[in-house]
């Protein structure tokens, strides 16, 4: 017998209810457990509100075994940015073994000063992420680098951590390479070039401010440790091989990027590039991280690449703080992110099959009584979208098909909710920390979402900006016009 409710879209109530719920599991999570609330208490409070949202699809009628496909879906929707974080994982520990993070930390230190470090990770990432277009690409290669030098000169990490973010998001959001970029352009159907241009009145500004304000913080108290620098650089030297030709991986994956080579198996071209590298060029490094009596050479090199890959690698140098920067790698230092991702993408997958969180949405909508409200709305719905299904391609693809009708009947240009996409969806990703994107930064730059979240100065410039376009009118195109423009 078919249940009379089936056909009827849930209350508001009850669609708010698993939100309501998971909230406060969230707050408590982080007062018992503060930043290491994300090695397990997350989820927990993911998997707890998944049920009660469960728990109202059985009430409406939606059998578990639909709900179980749905997650089954989610999941399998993750499944490419979850091999891209093992791989990851491998790419650094093969780079640690390989020499090729220390030789980029060596150089960049001797390069560098600290007064202006935070300007220039943010800035040498931005032009970075802007020639591959690959935010993700560039925090896991440059980004380990940049972290390893502001940690030899003492500096704030989660400063260090935003810095890196805000470029590699400003590059990635203008990138006529990068998915999202070209994903929000799709499903607005706005030419790509025309979104592009419209994305950098907001861009422009907010990357602006961004460095004026890692430039503040340079001068403002981060002093330069010259002992601790030069401590660095000489166990550097004394136990690995440092030359260019060790930065040829970063140059592969750069390369393979930029001919728009897919995600996994640039990266896994780069893991495998470290390999050769660290067995041609590191058999010191090699000797000591692996040592065995009855081992001969080439078995202990064998042990040491395939131990890099899958447990990251041990730096022992005996000196502590060394070993500290450069003990990292390794798909298994992923699988806690791997975990949260599944339970995220679990919860949202159930939000969206039993209709709670286009519910949430259609509320929203009837609210709406102007161009700055439908802005504003567009706004916040792609950062409750990121936070609820804990992605951002549906965070770019949910709101743009909703909003899409909403934005011709008030006369609005495409190109209006194409930028705002990307303001407010790809912006906020990684502020989020079973977001895929805030979960992998967190992960690959060791520094938890939370800590860098206040220092990643653009992402939240965007959808500041974004309102504050909405609220003055400024900048924001008329149907009329953008058919003249285009014409």
């Amino acid at each position: 017998m078919n249940n009379p409710l089936s056909s009827q879209p849930p209350s508001l109530i009850l669609a708010l209810i698993p939100i309501i719920f998971l909230v406060s599991l969230l707050g408590l999570s982080v007062y018992f457990f503060a930043d290491d609330s994300s090695y397990g208490a997350n989820q927990i409070a993911l998997l707890m509100a998944t049920a009660v949202a469960a728990l109202i699809g059985l009430h409406y009628g939606h059998s578990w075994q639909q709900m179980e496909q749905s997650i089954i879906k989610g999941i399998s929707n993750a499944m490419i940015a979850i091999l891209i974080l093992l791989v990851v994982g491998a790419l650094i520990g093969s780079w640690m073994l390989a020499g090729t993070v220390q030789t980029m930390i060596y150089y960049g230190l001797h390069i560098i000063n600290a007064h202006w470090f935070y300007a220039a990770a943010c800035l040498a990432c931005g032009i970075t992420a802007m020639s591959i277009g690959s935010s993700w690409t560039v925090a896991g290669t440059l980004g380990i680098a940049f972290m390893g030098m502001g940690q030899a000169m003492q500096l704030n990490p989660a400063i260090t951590a935003g810095a890196i973010i805000s470029g590699a998001y400003f590059g990635d959001k203008l990138s006529p390479l990068s998915d999202t970029t070209n994903l929000a352009s799709a499903v607005t159907q706005t030419e790509l070039f025309k979104h592009i241009r419209n994305l950098l009145w907001t861009t422009i500004p907010g990357f602006g401010l961004s460095l004026i304000l890692f430039s503040l913080l340079g001068d403002s108290g981060q002093l330069n440790n010259q002992h601790s620098i030069e401590q660095t650089l000489n166990g550097l030297q004394n136990h690995f091989d440092i030359g260019w030709y060790l930065l040829l991986p970063v140059a592969l994956v750069f390369v393979l990027a930029w001919r728009k080579v897919p995600a996994l198996p640039t990266l896994a071209a780069g893991a495998m590039a470290g390999c050769i590298f660290a067995a041609m060029f590191q058999g010191p490094a090699i000797s000591s991280f692996i040592q065995g009596e009855n081992m001969g050479g080439t078995e202990q090199t064998l042990r040491a690449l395939w131990t890099s890959l899958f447990d990251g690698y041990q730096s022992k140098t005996g000196n502590a703080a060394l070993d500290d920067l450069l003990s990292r790698g390794g798909m298994s230092s992923m699988l806690n992110t791997v975990w949260l991702i599944i339970c995220a993408m679990a919860f949202g997958s159930v939000m969206e099959h039993v209709g709670l969180l286009q519910r949430i949405l259609a509320a929203i909508l009837n609210r709406v009584r102007s161009t700055t409200g439908l802005i504003v709305s567009t706004v916040f719905t792609c950062i409750g979208t990121n936070i609820l299904t804990a992605d951002q391609y549906i965070a770019i693809v949910l709101p743009g098909r909703m909003y899409k009708l909403e934005y011709a009947k008030y006369g609005l240009a495409s190109e209006n909710l194409s930028r705002t996409l990307e303001d407010a969806a790809t912006l906020t990703s990684p502020l989020v920390p079973w977001n895929t994107c805030g979960a992998y930064m967190a992960a690959t730059l060791g520094v938890a979402t939370l800590s860098y979240l206040p220092y990643a100065f653009f992402n939240l410039f965007g959808p500041v900006l974004c309102v504050l376009f909405a609220v003055t009118h400024f900048r924001i195109i008329a149907l009329n016009d953008s058919e003249a423009t285009s014409r």
